[in-house]
């Protein structure tokens, strides 16, 4: 009977296994199609009227993210850089802080690696 149970306990571990499976590879397709998918504002007229304005708010966003970004070039703490990271609010803010954040981190880790040779030379 104890193995009866163990087979059926290996049947079943391989049956949600596959199932487990199956879901992934549905939420990856999911997820690839949403990717690729071309954008919905493509083929819809313009809107006349609001054109201008909203134009006008993608430039000022740009001048902004750019000033973020100068502001970002000086700043050499981490930390600092983390309180920005969670006190933004934009898509396109986070991205040029997680930016940053990455490159003084590969530059910190670019130090320490040259650090021992510095110190042993």
């Amino acid at each position: 009977e104890a193995t009866l149970d163990l087979a059926e306990r290996r049947r079943i571990r391989s049956a949600i296994r596959e199932l487990q499976r199956q879901e992934l590879e549905r939420d990856e397709e999911a997820l690839a199609s949403k990717r690729f998918r071309p954008e919905r504002g493509s083929h819809r007229q313009d809107d006349k009227e609001n054109w201008p304005r909203s134009r006008c708010l993608e430039e000022e966003q740009q001048m902004a993210l750019a000033a973020l970004s100068r502001q970002l070039e000086t700043i050499t703490d981490v930390e600092e850089l983390t309180k920005l990271l969670r006190a933004a609010g934009e898509y396109e803010e986070r991205k040029l802080i997680r930016a940053a954040i990455r490159k003084l981190r590969a530059e910190e880790i670019e130090g320490e690696a040259l650090s021992p040779c510095l110190q042993g030379g």
